[in-house]
């Protein structure tokens, strides 16, 4: 799918889920309103009971008579009362699903916007990414790592101990992406630390690679060598 259907397609998906989020009022005032409506149903037969009881001792019986005929109908709200009582919670979980149903969609289509931004702004034919892995833990302990390309610095990344032992643990980070025309190009990378005897020691690691058609992806890998009880640093293409 190109950029520009994509584009199209999560501002049709923002707009709906827009006027979702608004429908949702609709639900909450509907229960209000039937909730109310028995309430207000009583009221007309005790204002009935009252007319015939301002009259005559003669239609005085004769109010009673209507008086029982109505006592069944005066039965009816409470009866009905339970269920317009059950009615709001039954809504309100409606309206609950319903609002963590748009909550899921909103994350999904952050998801998509990003995945977009990153198509946009580094298209896969001039895209190149680089990452950052350890297998040490005896003879280095990493504080920072420096990337130039083409003899320009593109990051400079300082660790906290936490990111430090999250690499330990098997853990792989994207340092760098970004842009790069077709051809030929080096990447040097320092790497800062404390090395054996708990000396500060920094080392550094070259390469030399073409980026032809597509996306390039480098790994700055540290290891231990155990031989010569010495971290070592290198740099692999992943072709």
């Amino acid at each position: 799918m190109s950029p520009k259907i994509r584009v199209v397609s999560i501002i049709v998906r923002g707009l709906l889920l827009a006027c979702a989020w608004a429908a949702l009022g609709a639900p909450a005032f509907t229960a209000a309103s039937t909730a109310a409506a028995p309430a207000a149903a009583p009221a007309a037969p005790a204002s009935a009971a009252t007319t015939p009881a301002s009259g005559t001792a003669a239609p005085a019986s004769a109010a009673t008579t209507p008086a029982s005929g109505t006592a069944a109908p005066a039965q009816a709200p409470p009866a009905a009362a339970p269920a317009a009582a059950d009615a709001p919670p039954t809504e309100f979980k409606t309206l609950d699903q319903e609002v963590q149903g748009l909550k899921k969609d909103v994350i999904d289509l952050n998801k998509d916007l990003f995945v977009l931004e990153e198509e946009l702004l580094f298209p896969a034919n001039t895209q190149v990414a680089l990452y950052v892995s350890m297998d040490v833990g005896t003879f280095f302990a990493l504080d920072s790592v420096t990337v130039k390309i083409d003899n320009k610095e593109v990051k400079n990344y300082l660790y906290t101990a936490r990111e430090a032992d999250a690499l330990l643990k098997g853990g792989v980070q994207q340092i760098y992406l970004g842009n790069l025309k077709v051809g030929k190009h080096e990447l040097v990378a320092f790497f800062t630390g404390k090395g054996p005897t708990d000396r500060d020691y920094k080392r550094g690691a070259t390469i030399n690679f073409d980026k032809g058609v597509g996306a390039k992806y480098l790994e700055l890998k540290i290891t231990d060598r155990v031989a010569k009880h010495q971290p070592e640093f290198a740099i692999k293409d992943w072709e």
